[in-house]
C-alpha cells in the first residue's frame, strides 16, 4: 500500500522559513516525478515545485522562484521543499504528490500540471503552511 506523508508545515511569520518533508512509502516505479501543489481558501490549486528522480528536470512556480528549493532522497523516497523568505500569500494547504514519467510525471516535472487523482499517482493528505504579517 502506497502512503505519501507530510511533515513540517506550522506557522511562522512573514520572512522566515519552513521545511516541508514527504515520504512516500511503499512506492515503486522507479522513474518518476515528486513535487508539491498548494491551495489557498477560495483560491485554485496551484503546482509549486517537482522534480524528477535525477533532478535533471526541476520546475518552480513563479512565484516562488528564488525563495523555495526542492529536493529529494531517492534512497529514502523522500522529497522535501526548502521555503525561505516567507510571504503571507504563501499560506496554503501544501500537498506532496508523486507519479511515473510514464503515466502524468513528465507534464508534473515539466509544467506543474497535476497528475491523476489515482493509482500510479499518489497524492499526500496535506499539510497547513500558515505565514502571518
Amino acid at each position: 500500500q502506497v502512503q505519501l506523508v507530510e511533515s513540517g508545515g506550522g506557522s511562522v511569520q512573514a520572512g522566515g522559513s519552513l521545511r516541508l518533508s514527504c515520504a512516500a512509502s511503499g512506492y515503486t516505479y522507479p522513474n518518476n516525478c515528486m513535487g508539491w501543489f498548494r491551495q489557498a481558501p477560495g483560491k485554485e490549486r496551484e503546482g509549486v515545485a517537482a522534480t524528477s528522480i535525477r533532478g535533471s528536470t526541476t520546475s518552480y512556480a513563479d512565484s516562488v522562484k528564488g525563495r523555495f528549493t526542492i529536493s529529494r532522497d531517492n534512497a529514502k523516497n523522500t522529497v522535501s521543499l526548502q521555503m525561505n523568505s516567507l510571504k503571507p500569500e504563501d499560506t496554503a494547504i501544501y500537498y506532496c504528490a508523486v507519479a511515473p514519467v510514464v503515466l502524468g510525471g513528465t507534464k508534473f516535472c515539466t509544467s506543474l500540471l497535476p497528475p491523476p487523482a489515482a493509482p500510479p499517482a499518489y497524492w499526500g493528505q496535506g499539510t497547513q503552511v500558515t505565514v502571518s504579517s
